[in-house]
């Protein structure tokens, strides 16, 4: 690395890149949708009862995967959190955070010091 070259850190575990992907599927689920009732209308008019009933199993899918996409979008972004916002704190195996324990400065710069340093003469 040169001296001069920054490498910028992180926050979180996730790429820096990186999206959520209910938009994309939401339109392949409406894309879905489309082809199945497609497929069971043309079916059922050709009395094709089975690739019918395929279909229309295919086109419940798709409206219950679109009311689910829905849903989550209508949450907003504590589900799809973006740069904005900062990570989580990972799971530590017992259900909760994990907090800095007493004396732990914390990350903060004014806790935590003792000595000449903290402030006092």
């Amino acid at each position: 690395m040169l001296e001069g070259e920054v490498i910028a850190m992180r926050t979180g575990s996730e790429p820096a890149t990186a999206r959520s992907p209910l938009r994309m599927r939401l339109w392949l689920s409406l894309w879905g949708m489309a082809w199945a009732l497609f497929g069971l209308v043309a079916f059922a008019m050709n009395g094709r009862p089975g690739w019918a009933a395929a279909c229309a199993v295919v086109l419940l899918l798709a409206v219950v995967d679109l009311c689910v996409i829905t849903y989550r979008m209508r949450q907003g972004a504590h589900y799809q959190p973006g740069r904005d916002i900062p990570p989580y704190e990972p799971d530590h195996g017992d259900g909760r955070p994990h907090r800095p324990g007493p004396g732990a400065d914390g990350g903060r710069p004014d806790q935590g010091r003792t000595g000449p340093s903290s402030g006092r003469p």
